[in-house]
């Protein structure tokens, strides 16, 4: 019972329990319901003949072929049309008092309060669908009706109102009206209702048919009142475990949040932030229950670990700075053999973004990367576009394989094996891959792609880390013009600053996100897979329980 979902399924068990005779025990000296029905039947006949009312159309029977289920001998078959009036209609003085109920008023949570407006009789009695207090009212519009919006109508001023016609309604008669709105509510009545809704997409209604003449499981009205009681017992206590589960849900995600923003605080004591880690590490579980936290739990993994946080350093380590000096001469000889072009020179980093351990060096992104530059395609070629990132898992996954002639224009950056591309139109969708397969035939990519060759010194999958990082969220969202396709430029692009480790502490640092980032995963599939669990285990109890005895 982790998920809200689960009360949720909870109750709708309730009410299927309810209407099949399972909730509560049988008692042998109530009168059985094909009595009520006769005793019903002669009822609606005396009123026909007092009030003049227009005769009831003959009800055609039940067949064998129309039960759904298994009831207790003392229940009976019936239907709505069987056991009460419908589409009733109220006569008053215009001047009458009474209530109005549009259909927001309406409520979809079992055993809650239908609120009224108060007009003149005159004002609604004319266009508006007709209700006394007892009546049974269901929404019969889509997404109404499948969201459950039933109702005993009480409290009414006057005693009667008047509503919204998008209402089926029905008087009963010697039988519990709310026995019938838990009926109303129950899977199995609207389960079986929505592939009999007619109308548009956008509007289908409940046909009066399916209303008033599909099965009804009706019990002895003494029995009808024990259930009505037993749900209203167990509805209570499912209010009860809700407010459990939502008190439990605020501490926890209290307890998450202050964990997560401790690990992400600049700078704390080590010490205490070490125990902070600990802790946080070892109830990753416990603390981690919706999408939403472990969304924020890889974002503050990612954050550790372009602060240094997330490893520790090793003295033998060659400093980022000596890494540095190597990157930019491999990128000399590289402009000198004519394989890249030189690249203009950057500003240094006055204003330190924030403190970095002594190892690691502060750097522009394009001092230690480089574009491979672009080319128009002359054969079949293999084209990444936005649509091919798997943005999630920080790969290239289905990438179109185009003819010459069909390349778009904005096919012409040159990619390779061991890039990292980066798409700075609509950068906040972080469309960012790690290219890790030799596609054949040769990658191009689109134009709104940056393409980042670390030179194997800078590791791809730290290149991704960084880019994905909130840090860096932030510095590019800091740097975005337009407006309908927001983008950051080349120029911006490259000198973003770029938080850089040695290359050993690189590769420790990978492999640690990697661990934890597939931590989350399987969280993420365990909360998917507690709430599958929880409905086949449902599924399996509604079979034994309601199944064949």
């Amino acid at each position: 019972m982790q998920s809200p979902a689960s009360v949720q399924r909870l109750r709708r068990f309730i009410l299927d329990l309810a209407v099949r005779g399972k909730l509560v025990p049988q008692d042998p000296n109530d009168e059985p319901a094909s009595e009520l029905l006769k005793r019903i039947a002669k009822k609606k006949r005396q009123m026909e003949k007092v009030d003049g009312r227009k005769k009831q159309k003959s009800i055609s029977t039940l067949t064998e072929q129309d039960l759904p289920f298994a009831l207790p001998t003392n229940w009976k078959w019936g239907q709505i049309a069987e056991i009460g009036l419908l589409s009733p209609r109220n006569e008053a003085a215009d001047d009458v008092p009474a209530s109005f109920i549009p259909m927001p008023m309406i409520p979809a949570t079992y055993g809650a309060t239908c609120r009224h407006e108060v007009r003149q009789w005159g004002d609604i009695k004319k266009g508006y669908t007709h209700f006394v207090e007892g009546d049974v009212g269901l929404a019969k519009i889509t997404p109404c009706f499948q969201n459950g919006k039933s109702v005993v109508f009480r409290n009414l001023t006057g005693g009667m109102g008047s509503g919204t016609t998008e209402l089926h309604v029905v008087r009963p008669i010697f039988v519990d009206p709310d026995f019938i709105t838990l009926f109303l509510k129950c899977p199995h009545f609207i389960e079986t209702g929505i592939p009999k809704m007619t109308g548009t997409a956008g509007q289908k209604r409940v046909p009066t048919e399916y209303f008033a003449h599909s099965p009804f499981p009706l019990p002895p009205l003494p029995e009808q009142r024990r259930i009505v009681a037993k749900v209203n017992e167990l509805m209570a206590l499912c209010d009860q475990l809700e407010a459990t589960q939502t008190k439990r849900e605020t501490r926890r995600t209290h307890l998450a949040a202050t964990s997560l923003a401790r690990l992400n605080t600049p700078d704390p004591d080590q010490a205490t932030f070490r125990k902070h880690v600990a802790f946080t590490l070892e109830n990753i579980t416990p603390l981690t229950t919706r999408p939403d936290q472990i969304k924020n739990l890889r974002q503050t993994i990612l954050n550790l670990a372009v602060r240094g946080k997330l490893v520790p350093q090793d003295p033998n380590d060659e400093p980022a700075s000596e890494l540095l000096e190597q990157i930019a001469k491999k990128k000399a000889r590289l402009v000198k053999a004519g394989a890249i072009r030189r690249q203009r020179r950057l500003p240094s980093i006055d204003e330190i973004p924030y403190s970095i351990p002594a190892s690691w060096c502060w750097t522009r992104i394009r001092e230690i990367t480089s574009d491979r530059g672009q080319c128009v395609p002359e054969a079949t070629f293999t084209y990444i576009d936005v649509t091919s990132i798997d943005k999630e898992k920080g790969k290239v996954a289905g990438p179109k394989v185009l003819q010459a002639n069909e390349a778009p224009s904005r096919a012409r950056k040159v990619v390779q094996k061991g890039d990292v591309i980066y798409s700075c139109v609509r950068p906040y969708l972080l469309n960012v891959a790690v290219v890790e397969d030799d596609f054949d035939p040769k990658p191009i990519s689109s134009t709104a792609f940056a393409i980042l060759n670390g030179h194997k010194l800078v590791l791809p999958r730290y290149l991704w880390i960084v880019l994905r990082s909130p840090f860096m969220v932030s510095c590019v969202e800091e740097n975005m013009r337009g407006q309908a396709y927001p983008a950051i430029n080349d120029t911006d692009f490259s000198i973003l600053p770029f938080p850089l480790p040695p290359l050993p502490e690189q590769r420790r640092i990978v492999a640690k996100v990697d661990k934890l980032l597939e931590l989350c995963d399987r969280l993420e599939a365990s909360l998917a897979a507690g709430d599958d669990g929880w409905k086949c285990m449902l599924g399996t109890v509604l079979k034994k329980t309601l199944g064949p005895a």
